[in-house]
């Protein structure tokens, strides 16, 4: 299964940071989850997300820290990945409806 990958940096002046965590922000999950469902799209177009099964946060992404989001796409599954210098971040599945 071929693999699409979307290398990605959230910006220290993101919205979202200034509450999450005061004196050391870390980017929240649902901010990287976002990037995941935009580089999906991105990926194949016109689908709609009908479930997330599984996703796991595994290490914190801080602003300014590049990530890769690495997506494998067997329709009507989205497996990904996100990994930040060799080590993985966040990893999950989200189930689509394409239509035809």
């Amino acid at each position: 299964m071929p693999e699409y990958r979307v290398e990605d940096c959230i910006g220290a002046d993101h919205p979202s940071l200034p509450g999450h965590f005061p004196g050391r922000p870390l980017v929240p999950g649902v901010l990287i989850l976002e990037r995941v469902v935009a580089a999906l799209r991105q990926a194949i177009g016109s689908s709609q997300i009908v479930g997330a099964p599984a996703i796991k946060f595994l290490r914190p992404l801080f602003p300014e820290q590049r990530y890769t989001i690495i997506l494998q796409i067997q329709v009507p599954t989205a497996h990904f990945r996100c990994e930040a210098a060799g080590q993985l971040l966040a990893q999950g599945s989200l189930s689509l409806s394409v239509p035809p």
